[in-house]
C-alpha cells in the first residue's frame, strides 16, 4: 500500500507525525486531495481543517484546525507549518466557544465606532474560533 508521511509543524514545534493515505486541505485557491506519489507543490492555506485518513484504518481519520500557513508536498512527505494548529482531540472547545462570543463582540463594537481594521481583526478571530468548534465535533 502506498503512503506518504504527513508532519504539522508550528512554532511550539511538530504537533503531528503520521503515515498517511489521504489528505484533505483547504488552499486560498481551493480544496485540494494529496494521495501517496503527489506532484511537488507549495500552497497557502486558508483558515479551515485539515482531513488526514490514516494508513492503519480505513475509518481512521485525524482532523485539525489550521489557522493558515502553508502545505508543501514533496516526496512523499506533507509538511504544513502554520502559526497555530489544533489536532480535534486538544481543542477545549469551551475556550473556543468564548473566543466566538469574543469575537462577535468585537465585531459589533467595531461596526458601531466604524472602525474597518479593527472589525477585520474580530472576523479573522471569530472564522478560527468556527473554525476550531467544528474541528472539535469530528471526535
Amino acid at each position: 500500500m502506498a503512503e506518504m508521511t504527513v508532519q504539522v509543524v508550528t512554532p511550539d514545534g511538530v504537533i503531528y507525525d503520521h503515515h498517511a493515505k489521504f489528505v484533505h486541505a483547504k488552499t486560498t485557491a481551493g480544496e485540494i486531495g494529496i494521495l501517496p506519489r503527489h506532484i511537488a507543490m507549495i500552497a497557502p492555506l486558508a483558515i479551515d481543517e485539515i482531513k488526514i485518513r490514516r494508513i492503519d484504518s480505513e475509518t481512521h481519520v485525524d482532523w485539525i484546525a489550521v489557522n493558515g500557513g502553508i502545505i508543501e508536498v514533496r516526496d512523499n512527505l506533507v509538511t504544513i507549518v502554520a502559526d497555530s494548529a489544533e489536532r480535534e482531540r486538544d481543542i477545549d472547545l469551551t475556550r473556543a466557544e468564548r473566543a466566538k462570543q469574543n469575537a462577535e463582540r468585537l465585531i459589533e463594537e467595531a461596526k458601531v465606532s466604524h472602525n474597518s481594521d479593527q472589525l477585520k481583526r474580530a472576523e479573522v478571530a471569530l472564522h478560527r474560533a468556527i473554525n476550531r468548534i467544528n474541528v472539535s465535533k469530528h471526535l
